[in-house]
Parts: structure tokens; C-alpha cells; sequence
């Protein structure tokens, strides 16, 4: 692990896997999630598959900057807020979380580079599809969604379950509490194993932050209100991959977010909930390989005519440079014929 520290003053923790000179696809992790939530299972797919996989902690998450000097924000005022058309003082906003990734790919040197995000990290990645186009290769939003989730009655209680986090350092509680999320937005076709679960769970203990940087992230995702028409002005190649029995962000926000995107693709996935199991690690990675393999192809492509169309105009400037006086005609000779 490696950490950077950006412009703001955010210190990212992060992980490289693969050679540093194949494409790079970085990996942009979910709500109060660490990067480790991403199986190393699946990254070393992506690396094998001839990528580089970057992943990191997202600010207020695991070993990145924890910004507790900006407390516990009231999540029902900016909730409010929204409704009424104001904009609450908040900690930070996910534009201020995509400008991390932006830092984290130039302090690595990529101009360019493949974005895939779950849930919140695939709202930062949309921001970034749409605001930096010369920076995203292509573009994978899983299980997230275009605007802020619409809340049913059931979602709610899922949300509320997922906001009672333990807010003292307590390993049992934790633990409890990894295990009892993972039974309300786990795949109910593809569960966890025991095993998966408690290694979950020890990972980030080792690792984690202060309890009220989810409350924080919740309250930057409340904020960031509707982005619908902002996912109008992606042009990268998408896909769009959400689960069918998703508790927390129903499928139907997944399917509006690829009907948004121009020529987006969307998989469905059936008994996929709100997580990536061992299990479903094969079909992801097909999914997502397969994906990246004709992006980072078109990718090729158009930067080959790019630079075609450069030589005529590099070859035009150099004849200019020449003798200004060139350009004109010369003179008549005398006409001696007699």
C-alpha cells in the first residue's frame, strides 16, 4: 500500500497490481467501503487480462484522510434542503471526491485511464465521464444509479440499517455489524461464505476510520441531488452492471442510468444484491474484461488518428517556417526572341 497526498490535502491510500505500462483501470469503492472490498479475486483477473488495476480508499475511508474536524453532519437538513432547492454547507461533495481520482491519476503519471465504480464510486465515476472526457477511457457503473436514490419504504429501512454504524472502536461490534449488513444487501443467489464474511470484517477492522466518515459520504451523495443530465454528456464506452435483487439501489435506477448514456450496454444480473461475492467474481470479470478489451481497442484507435491528423498540420508548419518570400511569383524574364 502507498499513499499520495492531493492539492486539497487529502492523503489517498492505494494499491498498484500489474505492470505499470499496460492500461490502467482504477477502481472507485462504495459508500463507508475500503478497497479491499473489491475482491482481489477479481483484480487479479482484470491484471491477468494484460491491465493495470489500481485501487484505493476513498477519503474517510479506511487508511485515507480522515476529515473528523468537520463532525457529524445533519443528514435530514440536507435532505431538506434538496427539496427545497437550497444547497446546506456540507463537509465535501462528490465533485470534491472525483477530484481525488483526478489527483490520484496524475501524482501516477496517467493521462488517461479505464474507471469502474460501485454504487458511490460509480456516481464519482459518472461525474468524471461527463466533466474530464480526455481523461476516461471508458466508463463502468455498477449497482449505482443517476440521481439520488428514490426512498421506498424498504429501502429506507435498509438505509437505516446501514447508517447504525458502531460510533466507539468496538472489534465485536463491528463484526456484528459486517455480518448484519452482509445479510441485508448481500446476493441472495450468490451469499457469502463465513469465511468471505469474517475476512471482510478483520480486513476492515485493521483498517478502519473514523465511524462518522460514512455519515460524512452519505451526506455528499444527498447533496449531489440529480445527475441525469449530466449522464447525457458521456460519449466513453459504458456498461452498466446491476444486480436484479439489489435492496439498497433497486434495478430500475440501474437501467435509467444505461438508458441515459449514449449506446451504454446494461447486464442485469439475477441474485446479484449489493456486494461482490466470491461467486460472482467469474461473471464480473468476464463481464468487465470483456468490456475493457474493446474500450481500451477503440482507445487505440481513435488516439492512431489523432495523431495522423497531426503529421499534415506539423508537416504545414514546417514548410511555413521557411523563406517568407517564397510565396511569390517570380518575375517575368524579358521576352529576347528578337
Amino acid at each position: 500500500m502507498t499513499r499520495i497526498c492531493t492539492r486539497d490535502g487529502i492523503e489517498l491510500a492505494y494499491e498498484s497490481m500489474g505492470p505499470e505500462d499496460a492500461p490502467p483501470v482504477i477502481l472507485i469503492m462504495g459508500l463507508g467501503a475500503q478497497m479491499h472490498v473489491w475482491p482481489t479475486s477479481l483484480c487479479q483477473r482484470i491484471v491477468d487480462a494484460g491491465f493495470r488495476v489500481i485501487r484505493f480508499d476513498n477519503r474517510d475511508t479506511g487508511a485515507s484522510t480522515s476529515l473528523d474536524e468537520h463532525g457529524n453532519p445533519s443528514l435530514i437538513r440536507v435532505w431538506l434542503g434538496r427539496r427545497l432547492n437550497r444547497k446546506p454547507r456540507v463537509p465535501y461533495t462528490l465533485k470534491d471526491m472525483s477530484r481525488d481520482v483526478v489527483a490520484l491519476m496524475d501524482e501516477l503519471g496517467l493521462p488517461s485511464a479505464h474507471l469502474v465504480g460501485a454504487s458511490m464510486g460509480g456516481m464519482i465515476a459518472q461525474i468524471l465521464a461527463a466533466k474530464k472526457r480526455k481523461r476516461v477511457r471508458s466508463l463502468t457503473s455498477i449497482m449505482s444509479s443517476a440521481s439520488a436514490p428514490k426512498v421506498p419504504v424498504n429501502q429506507l429501512q435498509v438505509m437505516l440499517k446501514l447508517a447504525r454504524r458502531p460510533v466507539q472502536r468496538n472489534r465485536d461490534e463491528h463484526f456484528r455489524y459486517i455480518t448484519r449488513m452482509s445479510e441485508v444487501i448481500g446476493s441472495p443467489g450468490y451469499p457469502m461464505s463465513e469465511a468471505e464474511i469474517q475476512r471482510l470484517a478483520e480486513t476492515s477492522w485493521e483498517r478502519t476510520s473514523s465511524p462518522l466518515g460514512f455519515k460524512r459520504q452519505l451526506v455528499a451523495i444527498t447533496h449531489a441531488g440529480d445527475r441525469r443530465r449530466l449522464l447525457q454528456k458521456i460519449k466513453a464506452r459504458t456498461l452498466v452492471i446491476h444486480g436484479a435483487d439489489d435492496p439498497l439501489i433497486p434495478v430500475t435506477m440501474g437501467i435509467e442510468t444505461a438508458s441515459l448514456i449514449s449506446k451504454a450496454k446494461l447486464r442485469v444480473i439475477t441474485g446479484m444484491g449489493h456486494d461482490f461475492p466470491e461467486a460472482l467474481v467469474p461473471r464480473l470479470s468476464r463481464l468487465l474484461i470483456k468490456h475493457l478489451n474493446r474500450a481500451n481497442s477503440e482507445w487505440q484507435q481513435k488516439l492512431k488518428k489523432k495523431k495522423r491528423a497531426e503529421i499534415p498540420s506539423k508537416k504545414a508548419a514546417n514548410e511555413d517556417s521557411g523563406d517568407p518570400m517564397d510565396w511569390l511569383e517570380p518575375l517575368d524574364k524579358p521576352d529576347q526572341s528578337g
